[in-house]
């Protein structure tokens, strides 16, 4: 299993939230209070994910057959 060599990139990707109830509940109140919806959003650390040939070709597979793109990444 040969991986190619390529530099690390390092970002934040951002999405949904996962809260707690009381962290909810209190969205929910300013939601009303505001009248306006609100999105929770949270940041993690990544690296793109070093991949073989062969893992590349079975994400690229699965992309196609699923009809949307994914992204390899280490989570730091």
């Amino acid at each position: 299993m040969v991986r190619q060599k390529y530099r690390r990139l390092k970002s934040m990707l951002w999405g949904f939230s996962v809260l707690k109830d009381e962290q909810i509940k209190a969205i929910n109140e300013l939601e009303e209070k505001t009248g306006v919806t609100l999105l929770a959003f949270s940041g993690i650390n990544i690296s793109n994910a070093e991949l073989t040939k062969e893992d590349l070709e079975s994400i690229q597979k699965l992309e196609k057959e699923l009809g949307l793109s994914l992204v390899a990444v280490s989570v730091d």
